[in-house]
């Protein structure tokens, strides 16, 4: 993992500018990047990347569906998962699973 030590100047309207590598290695060079900051009691200003999610796939984003992904990791960890080596395999389960 690489990891970034320096020193920033901060301009007068407050503006800083992280130095081009550190962008593009942590993709805040795309368009809609953000930097999340958060003052800790401490006085240390913590920075991370934040990545704009595309419009269409916010849904996956949501609360309700990240408890649902959870919900099937646990599932999965657990080994509770069938596994099928054909579509055809699968359609009969689920016709089983319905009667």
């Amino acid at each position: 993992m690489s990891s970034w030590h320096g020193y920033l100047a901060i301009q007068r309207r407050g503006v800083i500018t992280l130095p081009a590598d550190l962008r593009r290695r942590l993709h805040l060079d795309k368009d809609g990047a953000q930097v999340e900051i958060t003052e800790r009691d401490d006085g240390v200003l913590e920075l991370r990347p934040a990545l704009p999610v595309p419009a269409d796939q916010a849904w996956f984003w949501t609360e309700h569906w990240q408890a649902r992904e959870r919900e099937v990791d646990k599932h999965v960890t657990a080994g509770r998962v069938t596994v099928h080596d054909s579509t055809e395999a699968f359609l009969a389960h689920l016709d089983e699973s319905r009667a």
